[in-house]
């Protein structure tokens, strides 16, 4: 399955849509790194997987690990080659078990993509981070790197089932070392701190206008 993705869907998918890249350079070929970047699609996390030059991991729900069957055992496998790590969100510590996971990627050497906003944005514009990307960084003292996404909300508007050609420009930032704060991990105003820091990065790179406050979606 690793193989299936890595040799014929992922070229595939790039040769298809055709992602514009810029600053590839800045995310290291080795080596912890986190990922943090707007979130405007479904296919964003497919969006980052195919530009980032090297395997990234996501958190998923446990359930999608554990079907029955034929199906289930490939739904695994495939969301395993995709870089996705299961994590229970169902438990009133499901917040802390993500981490903990995140953690995992990270002090393993692999890198991991957040999305600090926590939700997709449906009205356009940057919101204000959740502090879990600057827990990770201080934590861990792996580097951030800041990625802007452009475009990726037209391929797969809110809604649609299936995505459609669309010119999709990504832009990867310079790492942000946080090494500075060392020790400071249990500060909420250091983690508030950093976490703002990632977010002007981003807003930079994606050109969206930033609001400090966190989205919410409307009411079904």
């Amino acid at each position: 399955m690793h193989l299936l993705v890595r040799w014929l869907l992922a070229p595939l998918a790039r040769f298809i849509y055709r992602p514009v890249v810029h600053g590839a350079e800045w995310v290291p070929k080795d080596g912890p790194v986190i990922l943090a970047a707007n979130h405007r699609a479904a296919v964003d996390t497919a969006v980052i997987a195919l530009t980032a030059g090297r395997p990234v991991s996501y958190l998923a729900k446990a359930e999608y690990f554990v079907g029955k069957g034929l199906k289930g055992r490939a739904l695994a496998s495939f969301l395993s080659a995709l870089g996705y790590v299961p994590v229970d969100r169902a438990n009133a510590k499901a917040g802390l078990a993500a981490l903990q996971a995140a953690r995992g990627v990270l002090e393993a050497g692999g890198a991991f993509a957040i999305y600090p906003e926590g939700t997709r944005s449906l009205d356009g514009r940057l919101h204000r981070g959740h502090t879990g990307v600057a827990s990770l960084a201080l934590s861990t003292g792996a580097p951030v790197v800041p990625v802007g996404l452009i475009g990726t909300e037209l391929v797969q508007p809110v809604g649609k089932k299936f995505p459609r050609p669309y010119k999709v420009v990504v832009r990867f930032g310079q790492p942000l070392d946080f090494s500075r704060y060392e020790g400071l991990e249990g500060s909420s105003a250091i983690r508030r701190a950093v976490t703002d820091e990632v977010m002007d990065a981003i807003a930079r790179l994606s050109h969206q206008e930033y609001v400090d406050t966190y989205h919410e979606r409307p009411a079904a």
